[in-house]
């Protein structure tokens, strides 16, 4: 699977994990160069307080397009320090 935004491979893996219906990629499959920190958080009642990342492409920001859960309760233990995307971000059949 690749994630794809501005015609830039943000990651790029093989074991995603799907958790309803979104690809969660292991951290290890992005390309730092575009992901900024972001200092948003939301919770899921079940998988727990997910961080996000904004997105840079070429100038371009795309603002908390990436989450990720870092400590996910036990239930979703499968994606913890995984990332997904959103906001146009186009994930994709590699």
């Amino acid at each position: 699977m690749k994630a794809i935004w501005n015609n830039e491979v943000l990651a790029h893996s093989d074991a995603t994990v799907v958790v309803e219906g979104n690809h969660y990629f292991p951290m290890a499959a992005l390309d730092m160069r575009f992901f900024k920190p972001s200092d948003k958080k939301s919770t899921c009642p079940w998988k727990g307080i997910a961080h996000y990342y904004d997105v840079a492409v070429n100038g371009a920001v795309n603002e908390a397009a990436a989450w990720f859960y870092p400590t996910a309760k036990p239930q979703a233990s499968q994606i913890n320090n995984h990332v997904a995307f959103w906001k146009g971000v186009t994930v994709v059949k590699d």
